[in-house]
């Protein structure tokens, strides 16, 4: 008997999602992840969960369909990580006429489903808070609703998900050799130790590095996908509002800019093909000079490339051209052969999608083994078990309940944990309870809380993706940060491998 039902290798937020739908279908999951999770392009993406108005440009009025119906779902099960927003699109003279915008606008109000968000609406900036930091040509806007959503921490609340569901996860783990008989026989250095594990069925969930793993570790015919590098920026902050800002350019592209932790701007993405080393992808000074080129049509703050706080940028592979419609979709592949043990691929994709991919994906697998129904589209992701419209209650309650908690802080808090708020302060009462802080933001108790329940190794996995703290904090508080995860890291180490 195999040790496994399904083994997935790649940490992003296709193979968590997958471990996550399966390990809640009853299945026994491993997952594999040789650095961070969500350390590539899920922590990369533009932060949009939406319908997406160049799809439906392009008349694919099913997939944006689909689409809105999945912004609907992450609304309800992750109403902390999942937060609604009104997006602006300037009507600018040289790009899609008005009338154009308010037609495609309209299709996408009878295309989401039900009310739960409000409807689009013409808008004259000369007179509103909207137009404040658009230049004096802008006059006339339109308004609609979609979402932001918090990348980073939605794949690693997915993971915690499926760990609770008893799916085995193991980061700083590689595949190395995966042999295929009517089971697969992996060969996995997990932070330094060799171990073989045996399961029924596999899936490369590799992102990037999906057709090198098919190549040289399963030794299977890789899929002809071309590697898609996207990337953003961070500014200091151009406008006062919440809105989102969806800025048309001249190659009829719509780049999207977006309040980003309290005081910096996120301007994206752009989309380039690539070619290199996934672990080494970056953006060129070409392609921050064209989101800074598109922020200047628009706002009246101009951004220089040296105004550029932070660059981010992540590859993964498409099928086809990049940028059509089965791209964003992302691709499922299922291979059966006789007497063989099944084999998933999947790769690409957007994050409002990711959901309904896992689900597809691990029903491939009903024909060889009986597990329960679908179910992730009903049940809350951890810390997400309250309404969309509590968020603020939430908020609220958080400072209620441990009063030393500044705004921004419970905001940035509830946030990240959601109603679990409390498995990361307990019953403090006052800072000092806390610990040593690492800065004004980041305690002891959130760094051991990250460390171990939710896969934190070095400071970067905290920094830059379990929080974007890394953008306020001094060298030194950096510094004492990656002295006590030293010091904290052996014993955990060794706990992880007994498990």
């Amino acid at each position: 008997m195999a040790d496994y039902d399904l083994a997935i290798i790649g940490g992003g937020l296709n193979g968590v999602s997958m471990a996550r739908d399966a390990a809640g279908r009853g299945l026994r999951v491993i997952l594999f992840e040789q650095g961070d999770l969500g350390a590539a392009a899920s922590s990369a993406s533009g932060r949009l969960i939406q319908g997406d108005l160049t799809v439906l440009e392009r008349r694919a009025f099913l997939r944006t369909r689909m689409a809105l119906a999945e912004r609907e779902v992450w609304m309800r099960i992750a109403p902390h990580l999942v937060r609604p927003a009104h997006f602006v699109i300037p009507a600018h003279s040289d790009e899609r006429p008005p009338w154009l915008l308010r037609l495609g606008l309209y299709a996408y109000d009878r295309l989401a489903p039900g009310g739960s968000l409000p409807r689009s609406a013409t808008i004259d900036i000369t007179h509103h808070p909207i137009g404040d930091a658009l230049q004096r040509p802008f006059g006339t806007a339109f308004g609609y609703s979609d979402c932001l959503v918090d990348d980073s921490r939605l794949v690693v609340t997915s993971a915690l998900d499926a760990a609770e569901r008893g799916a085995d996860i193991r980061t700083g783990a590689r595949c190395v050799r995966a042999d295929r008989s009517h089971i697969w026989r992996l060969v996995v250095i997990d932070r330094g130790h060799r171990r073989v594990i045996t399961a029924r069925s596999l899936a490369n969930a590799s992102g990037a590095w999906a057709a090198s793993i098919a190549e040289t570790v399963l030794r299977v015919a890789p899929p002809r996908a071309a590697a898609l590098k996207l990337g953003q920026i961070i500014v200091r902050r151009l406008f006062d509002t919440e809105n989102v800002y969806v800025l048309q350019n001249t190659d009829r592209r719509l780049v999207f800019a977006s309040p980003y932790q309290r005081d910096f701007t996120l301007i994206g993405t752009v989309a380039r093909p690539f070619v290199g080393d996934p672990a080494a992808v970056a953006m060129s000074a070409d392609e921050v000079t064209y989101l800074c080129d598109v922020a200047n049509r628009y706002f009246r703050e101009r951004v220089s490339t040296s105004d550029v706080i932070r660059s981010v940028a992540g590859a993964n592979l498409v099928m086809g051209r990049p940028g059509k419609r089965f791209a964003r979709e992302g691709t499922v592949m299922f291979d059966a052969r006789h007497r063989q043990a099944p084999l998933l691929t999947v790769f690409g994709g957007d994050v409002t999608m990711a959901r309904l991919r896992a689900e597809r994906a691990v029903s491939r697998l009903l024909p060889f083994y009986p597990m329960s129904r679908p179910w992730t589209g009903r049940a809350a992701l951890p810390g997400g078990d309250f309404p969309n419209a509590r968020f603020e209650a939430e908020v609220d309650d958080a400072r209620e309940r441990w009063t030393f908690l500044g705004p921004d802080q419970a905001l940035r808090l509830v946030s990240a944990y959601g109603s679990r708020l409390h498995q990361v302060l307990g019953e403090a009462k006052g800072k000092a309870d806390l610990g040593q802080s690492f800065g004004p933001d980041l305690t002891e108790a959130e760094v051991r809380y990250l460390m171990t329940r939710e896969w934190a190794r070095f400071p970067d996995d905290i920094l830059w993706r379990r929080s974007k703290l890394g953008l306020t904090m001094s060298p030194q508080d950096r510094e004492r940060l990656a002295a006590f995860m030293a010091r904290g890291a052996s014993s955990l180490e060794e706990q992880s491998i007994r498990r």
